[in-house]
């Protein structure tokens, strides 16, 4: 295809790893995706209804990732692929809206917006590269395929109800995340390559780290919403202050040189795909899965600050710690360090020996949530006094 016809995105220039306006467009649906994940769990705060939340949630970040990926090899400010995008935020709409009801009266309209994303997308993707070289052809004719796979799953368990639903939807996750790793082997078509998956190392991480910025955004609205519904006292204060603080310590320790030290990692590297694979697509699902969960455990803290049930516990150390997991296996990934962060291994230990105490109700609800933004701080702030010291004495 010529280059005045094609549909890919640019390479090599300033502002080909450009993250455009459209894509921010689109990802306002998943910011009420978000939303509707957290208020879920709130409202099923059991091992069962964590066990569909974490579906969802994984279902919800895996549509989005996937359809990063797209956008990091078409380009959306051509008119088909931004019109493509639209159609899909109408279908986004539609999965966000039944998240509530995914396994009760809704679950195929969840199910059919899922195909509809997942199949229409990578079938529009094939159209988009016909003429382009054959082995991005039969990329998106593998990828196409396992989605199609694990869409008679989905549709299937929609149907269905109850336990079959959630095992049938576990089954065609389960080989939706499995297909990268596989690398979307099929009988007679072979696999893909890394090669194959050439990104623009610029736009998977600016991307990603968008999407961390709409988790924050989220905790942050959870906890300015739920705030201002209380009636005023030093207990809901100290709870707003301890709220806000932990989710300044994320966007700390994410963003303060990690992102950036990945960002150019990834931009300057041989082999962009191998990174984009598992740092963005995989190791991310546990850092926005980490900041979801500590939204809700915000919630809780507000709204009960002097009591705290065996699964609220759970929720106040386990986001800060899928967190923390997630963010030291992203920077050991992408440093290529022996061990992954000091401060981060502390800090998750130190998040595993809270957990025995408050488990045998040594601490309220308002008494854990600061001991963990606590841990989050001293984190940040460990880390970054060591960044500056190595700083110091490699310029000397």
């Amino acid at each position: 295809m010529s280059r005045s016809r094609s549909l890919l995105r640019g390479r090599g220039s300033h502002d080909s790893g450009k993250v455009g306006m459209v894509e921010l467009f689109f990802d306002l649906v998943f910011v009420f995706a978000v939303t509707q994940l957290s208020h879920s769990l709130l409202a099923h705060l059991s091992l069962g209804g964590a066990l569909q939340v974490a579906l969802l949630m994984v279902a919800v970040w895996w549509v989005w990732i996937f359809t990063s990926w797209i956008t990091n090899w078409l380009d959306p400010e051509t008119l088909p692929t931004r019109l493509g995008l639209f159609v899909l935020m109408v279908a986004g709409l539609l999965l966000s809206s039944s998240i509530p009801q995914a396994f009760g009266e809704r679950g195929l309209l969840f199910a059919g917006a899922y195909v509809f994303m997942q199949v229409g997308r990578t079938a529009y993707a094939l159209w988009a590269v016909r003429g382009e070289p054959v082995n991005m052809t039969r990329n998106f004719q593998r990828i196409l395929l396992w989605l199609m796979f694990s869409g008679v799953f989905w549709i299937t368990g929609g149907l269905l109800e109850g336990p079959q639903r959630l095992a049938l939807w576990g089954l065609a996750l389960a080989i939706e995340v499995l297909s990268p790793s596989l690398y979307f082997w099929v009988p007679g078509l072979g696999r893909s390559t890394l090669a194959d998956w050439n990104v623009e190392g610029n736009h998977m991480a600016e991307r990603c780290g968008l999407f961390v910025i709409i988790a924050l955004g989220e905790s942050l609205l959870v906890t300015g919403a739920t705030f201002a519904e209380l009636a005023t006292s030093a207990q809901g204060l100290l709870g707003f202050v301890v709220a806000v603080l932990g989710s300044i310590a994320m966007w700390w320790v994410y963003f303060d040189s990690g992102a950036e030290r990945a960002h150019h990692r990834i931009a300057h590297s041989d082999d962009p795909g191998r990174q984009a694979r598992i740092a963005y697509t995989y190791l991310h699902l546990l850092i926005v899965a980490g900041i979801i969960v500590s939204a809700v455990a915000d919630e809780l803290v507000l709204m009960h600050p002097e009591h705290a049930s065996p699964a609220g516990v759970l929720v106040i150390v386990g986001g800060p710690w899928l967190f923390l997991l997630g963010c030291a296996l992203f920077k050991w990934v992408m440093n290529d360090r022996p061990l992954p962060p000091l401060s981060h291994l502390a800090g998750l230990a130190v998040l595993l020996l809270l957990l025995p105490a408050a488990w045998n109700q040594l601490f309220s609800a308002l008494a854990l949530g600061s001991l963990t933004t606590l841990v989050m701080m001293l984190v940040a702030a460990w880390e970054t006094l060591a960044l500056r010291e190595r700083a110091a004495t490699a310029g000397q």
